[in-house]
């Protein structure tokens, strides 16, 4: 039975395509395409899916699973789809990467002024309070694993801890904001922040993250 035939369960589509039967590999891939796209969508803040759109990093992810499928060892659904997550999360991670590189400078002057002014706004950026990250004159260096840590982690916090955080060193968004935006005082969002990050940092470990 070939792709053609349209009757080919996924198992079968997935030992095709390891055969070499395009055809086959392309209806698999669509198999998992909003799959992926939910993925994708919740793992990208607000403010970065106005920057990048999900559907483009799923379609990256699906050009590297056509480039790469000679390493894909698996032979089920379940292992096809962990092995296009793993690359989703990657193209994930790269696309945080480089929005927290851009947005680094302008939340740096934003707590340095606060911190003059008195203010508590909830600390330094939050990559650099992560064990494992690495500092240099011109600034953190943040490696794609650590943005991956750093996914994984949000998921185990509180949902208003990774909103907060999300908010405040993802998007960089002010306190002000991100009071409004919550519908929280002052002193909540703060508090809020504060204990995120300790948890954060609890969560990633260097001794027991292997990202680290």
């Amino acid at each position: 039975m070939t792709a053609t035939d349209g009757d080919m369960s996924t198992t079968e589509l997935v030992v095709a395509s390891k055969a070499g039967d395009n055809s086959a590999l392309g209806q698999l891939l669509e198999q998992y395409r909003g799959y992926l796209l939910m993925l994708a969508h919740r793992n990208l803040s607000e403010q970065l899916r106005r920057r990048v759109d999900p559907g483009d990093i799923v379609q990256i992810t699906f050009l590297e699973a056509k480039r790469d499928l000679h390493s894909f060892r698996g032979n089920s659904p379940g292992e096809f789809a962990a092995w296009l997550r793993g690359m989703l999360k990657n193209n994930v991670a790269t696309a945080v990467t480089r929005h927290v590189m851009t947005q680094k400078r302008s939340i740096r002057r934003e707590v340095n002024a606060d911190a003059k002014a008195g203010n508590d706004s909830g600390g330094a950026p939050w990559i650099a309070q992560l064990p494992g990250s690495t500092t240099s004159p011109s600034g953190v260096v943040i490696k794609e694993e650590t943005a991956i840590a750093l996914l994984e982690a949000l998921h185990q916090l509180p949902e208003t801890q990774a909103e907060a955080i999300r908010l405040r060193y993802m998007e960089g968004l002010p306190l002000a904001i991100i009071v409004e935006r919550m519908g929280k005082s002052d002193t909540a969002v703060a508090g809020l922040l504060k204990r995120g990050l300790q948890k954060l940092r609890t969560i990633i470990d260097p001794k027991n993250n292997p990202y680290m």
